[in-house]
């Protein structure tokens, strides 16, 4: 089942960053898609049995941090 879920990203100030964490999370298996958004330090993933860790690895491997999820 897809599903989609919100987290606060600390640290994005630019697209550069946005693209960065994006990418990073793209990678983990059963994501279908990553949308960063820099001006609001929110990070919306879709989709099937990703967990909330393989996210925070993802992103810190980006150089960022999160700071929960929604």
């Amino acid at each position: 089942m897809t599903t989609e879920k919100t987290y606060t990203v600390a640290g994005m100030t630019c697209g550069h960053c946005e693209m960065s964490v994006q990418e990073e999370v793209e990678e983990i298996p059963g994501v279908d898609s990553a949308t960063a958004d820099h001006t609001t330090g929110k990070l919306t993933v879709r989709g099937a049995d990703v967990t909330d860790d393989a996210v925070r690895t993802a992103v810190e491997a980006a150089g960022y941090a999160t700071m929960d999820s929604a």
